[in-house]
């Protein structure tokens, strides 16, 4: 009887010993004065998924319909620390994005593919909390502008010749979320943001009554990154 007491004795202080370590015990920091720099670089990569939102003149029997294709991002990451909890980052990139538009009221020729590729630059305010060991969360939230290199603005055909234009330059707020996790040798940080057009984007066709462009009053996009940031 005396032993088994003993050995539940030694089992209760090693479990409560192991859940010490294991819950309540700092672990060593990995890059522990990373974030005390003034400044600080890295780069992305990620995928994008773009839709458009469309606001019309009169409310059409069948909205337009998009179909949404996964994209790539690629950029560079300039971040400059203004204390413990706040930075202020560059994040120029550029974006691969297809989305497909089909004009259901249309009876032929009601699909257009539109490709694009932004020239994205997004000045953002990156908040975080206080560091827990190897990882901190932060929200991101800022605005940007693109222009894209596809936009056909300058194009004399219009969707009469089967062309699907729009406006080169658009500005947009962005909103996220993310977490910073201090490897042995770098920063990686995936992060999540949404990001909205403020102005219209399409080119209209040169008919005023056009039955592709006539009826939209602004066409906007709207879109959602997924990023891994490599500081």
């Amino acid at each position: 009887m005396k032993r088994l007491i003993v050995v539940l004795t030694i089992l209760t202080l090693s479990f409560q010993s192991t859940k010490a370590q294991l819950f309540t015990k700092e672990k060593i920091k990995n890059l522990e004065n990373f974030d005390q720099k003034r400044w600080s670089w890295g780069y992305f990569l990620g995928f994008n998924n773009y839709d458009f939102k469309f606001n019309y003149k009169e409310h059409p029997t069948e909205d337009l319909i998009v179909k949404k294709n996964v994209g790539f991002n690629v950029g560079l990451i300039g971040n400059l620390r203004i204390n413990d909890y706040m930075d202020l980052r560059l994040e120029p990139g550029v974006l691969f994005v297809n989305r497909e538009i089909t004009f259901p009221e249309i009876p032929e020729d009601n699909l257009r593919e539109v490709k694009s590729t932004y020239v994205h630059i997004p000045l953002l305010m990156k908040f975080s909390t206080k560091r827990l060991n190897n990882f901190k969360p932060f929200v991101v939230g800022g605005v940007s502008t693109s222009i894209n290199l596809s936009s056909n603005e300058k194009n004399p055909d219009d969707n009469s010749a089967g062309e699907f234009r729009m406006n080169s330059k658009t500005y947009y707020y962005e909103i996220g979320f993310g977490v910073d996790l201090y490897m042995f040798f770098f920063k990686f940080t995936p992060s999540i943001r949404g990001v909205f057009a403020i102005n219209d984007e399409l080119k209209r066709d040169i008919d005023p009554n056009s039955p592709y462009t006539g009826n939209i009053d602004q066409m906007s996009s709207r879109g959602v990154f997924i990023n891994f940031t490599f500081q």
